[in-house]
């Protein structure tokens, strides 16, 4: 499963001139090179910049660029580039190959890594709840490779890696409350506060989702005597406190304070300056689009993702996992709500709503009870809605992630039209040359039989034990 999944994020490749992409990595470049973190060379080459005094800087949270470093620095090596004078214009020759080369190997260590790990603890935390290892794959499945979580995974933007971290938060809760055994065991409260922690350093909105994993958490614990739960407390706080240093140390190198964010000096964006950078309240027809509008709709874009409330209710219902589904229903709304108070809430270029990335783990956990309770013919009708969410975020991950404005419809045009016509990116392709299709038919050489595999393991392991001692006629 995490080899599957960490291939496809890494084997597709967004754009080297997206300024989300682009931004995080010349901050990480200025910070390996030349050891600040100033973009002042690069501004001209980006649209998302923040400006203090008279130097230029990332507009974001710094997590994604402080991830990116090692790749940054192993780039450097790899390509023998003169690094003192990178290229700082679009029409340089140098360019695209020294940003793509970064742009890859970032992905690949980074957002790659950590979706492949969040889906294996799907996998298992959608096993445990129903007993079906059927069950755990079609949720995993559902949400790295039906969802657009798969497409913004082959990109810097934070959406895909914090939805990972909140799932990752999650397992170690459910995990670690799940006998006295594991509740004595120091690995779960650490993975919890790091995740939450880290997620905070990519993304400051994972505040809203984290706080309802922590208030979970507690629940979890109410029974527990007070000396252990306190001991559980201190070495989570202490995990996502250690999180948060690497953010408040970039903050005090790029602007001499360490509670001081980008956010707060954005060029450009007006809409920034409403609320509180750019959230205000919930619209409803902002909402109406989000899950359903043909331009950013959700249901357009992981069509499997129609049957998630049904099995959020289910979960809910279920005392056994009452809790589990309360808080994943809990995520879903609070991303949801979150992305309509948005004031850009479209995302710009975006294919699907990219603010409502980390909600969709949570939303595909409604997956496995539907599995595990229904018959041959409701079963068949969820692989078909996740062969076709497959197909569509196959297209979206190769073609377009990032579809501009101006298209109605863009799972049909660009993203299919392009995808149709072989207008992909692949690895083959970007760096051996070859045709665009071979790229593909090579990437589905090597993923089909990883795909076959899982569903074979699970059948196996699925199926009623068989006597070994039966008698061979």
């Amino acid at each position: 499963m995490f080899l599957l999944v960490w291939l496809s994020c890494m084997w597709f490749g967004s754009s080297e001139y997206n300024p989300n992409n682009t931004t995080r990595l010349f901050a990480a470049i200025s910070l390996v090179d030349q050891g600040d973190a100033t973009i002042d060379e690069f501004e001209a080459l980006t649209i998302d910049k923040a400006q203090f005094g008279g130097h230029y800087y990332m507009d974001k949270t710094p997590g994604m660029t402080l991830m990116a470093l090692p790749a940054v620095w192993a780039a450097d090596r790899l390509s023998g580039n003169d690094t003192r004078k990178p290229p700082t214009e679009f029409n340089d020759p140098r360019y695209e190959p020294f940003m793509k080369l970064r742009l890859r190997l970032a992905v690949a260590t980074t957002a790659a890594v950590l979706i492949a790990f969040a889906s294996v603890l799907l996998f298992d935390l959608a096993t445990g709840i129903t007993g079906s290892p059927r069950a755990g794959l079609v949720v995993a499945l559902g949400y790295a490779m039906a969802t657009p979580a798969w497409g913004w995974s082959t990109t810097m933007f934070g959406h895909a890696p914090v939805g990972a971290l909140l799932l990752i938060a999650t397992w170690a809760v459910w995990r670690g409350t799940s006998g006295t055994r594991e509740l004595g065991r120091w690995r779960y409260p650490l993975m919890f506060g790091a995740a939450l922690g880290w997620a905070i350093v990519i993304e400051l909105p994972a505040i809203l989702p984290g706080f309802a994993i922590g208030l979970w958490a507690i629940w979890r614990t109410r029974a527990v005597p007070w000396r252990r739960r306190l001991m559980l407390a201190v070495i989570a706080a202490a995990a996502g406190i250690a999180a948060l240093v690497p953010m408040l140390v970039y903050n005090e190198i790029a602007f001499g304070l360490p509670f001081k964010v980008g956010y707060q000096g954005v060029v450009g964006f007006e809409g920034m300056q409403q609320g509180l950078f750019g959230l205000t309240y919930p619209h409803i027809e902002v909402l109406a689009q989000i899950i359903a509008g043909p331009d950013r709709g959700l249901v357009w874009v992981a069509p499997i993702l129609v049957l998630a409330p049904f099995g959020l209710a289910r979960l809910i219902r279920a005392p056994e996992t009452r809790d589990l589904g309360w808080l994943a229903a809990a995520i879903a709304v609070i991303v949801l709500l979150y992305n309509s108070s948005y004031y850009y809430w479209d995302g710009g270029y975006s294919t699907g709503p990219r603010h409502s990335v980390p909600a969709l783990g949570f939303l595909a956990l409604g997956l496995a009870p539907l599995w595990q309770a229904w018959g041959q013919t409701g079963r068949r009708w969820i692989a078909g809605l996740l062969g076709l969410s497959m197909v569509i975020n196959l297209a979206i991950a190769a073609a377009e992630v990032t579809a501009p404005h101006g298209f109605h419809f863009p799972v049909y045009d660009p993203v299919m039209t392009r995808f149709f016509a072989g207008e992909i990116r692949t690895v083959p392709s970007d760096w051996w040359h070859w045709k665009t299709g071979f790229g593909l038919a090579f990437y589905l050489a090597l993923a089909l039989p990883m795909l076959w595999f899982l569903f074979r393991a699970v059948s196996l392991s699925s199926a009623p034990p068989r006597d070994s001692l039966a008698r061979i006629t």
